[in-house]
């Protein structure tokens, strides 16, 4: 029988194979990177909010806590987002005409909550519990930037697993005491490098490198 094929096809088939797995892993790495670009991960991009609220302003000016606003963050999974309540408590001594704040004196005056946009917020599959972070010695900044110095809120990491693991693979990096976890300014003592003082925080807050799937995809 009279061949069908030249044998200029096995050259091609080969070529074929080799073309499509090129492909197949140029579209993995471009996911991948597509995963971590600015416009997915949101980093250093501002969200946009129903009231232009500036960390710079209410914590790196007037020094006000991370915990004054954000209430259960030492209790619960949650850092919860203040009330309305909790801003007119000096908005309705300060700033009292203010146009940029009338949205939160409606907020106050008809009971309803401010339709706040979340900007650290993770997928539905993902486990986090501020509390037991805080308990460890995991400084606020440490996820959230150098907060104190954003006049609108925005993402500092990616808030990927990988980034995460980063941490629970050698929490020794990033632990400081706990009484320094809402200090935006706080600095290692002198002459200790981190490596040593969080080994030494690793023993004594009993931290443990969790690894396993099921500590946060629950």
């Amino acid at each position: 029988m009279s061949q069908i094929f030249h044998k200029s096809f096995n050259t091609l088939s080969k070529a074929s194979v080799v073309l499509g797995g090129l492909l197949a892993a140029s579209a993995i790495a471009w996911l991948l990177g597509a995963n971590r670009a600015p416009y997915i991960s949101l980093i250093n991009v501002p969200r946009e909010q129903p009231v232009p609220f500036s960390h710079k302003h209410h914590v790196g000016g007037l020094g006000i806590d991370c915990r004054y606003c954000h209430t259960s963050v030492e209790e619960s999974a949650q850092a919860s987002i203040p009330s309305t309540k909790t801003c007119m408590t000096c908005h309705s001594q300060v700033w009292t005409n203010a146009a940029m704040l009338e949205p939160v004196r409606q907020s106050y005056q008809n009971d309803q909550s401010i339709p706040w946009l979340k900007v650290h917020d993770l997928p539905d599959f993902a486990y986090f519990n501020h509390s037991i972070h805080i308990a460890k010695g995991v400084g606020c900044q440490t996820c959230h930037g150098q907060v104190d110095e954003m006049p609108l809120m925005m993402r500092k990491n990616t808030l990927n697993m990988e980034w995460c693991l980063t941490c629970h693979r050698a929490p020794e990096k990033f632990l400081r005491p706990r009484e320094e976890v809402f200090n935006m300014n706080w600095t290692l003592p002198k002459g200790q490098t981190q490596e040593q003082l969080g080994a030494e925080l690793v023993e004594q807050y009993h931290v443990q490198k969790l690894t396993n799937c099921s500590t946060c995809h629950r």
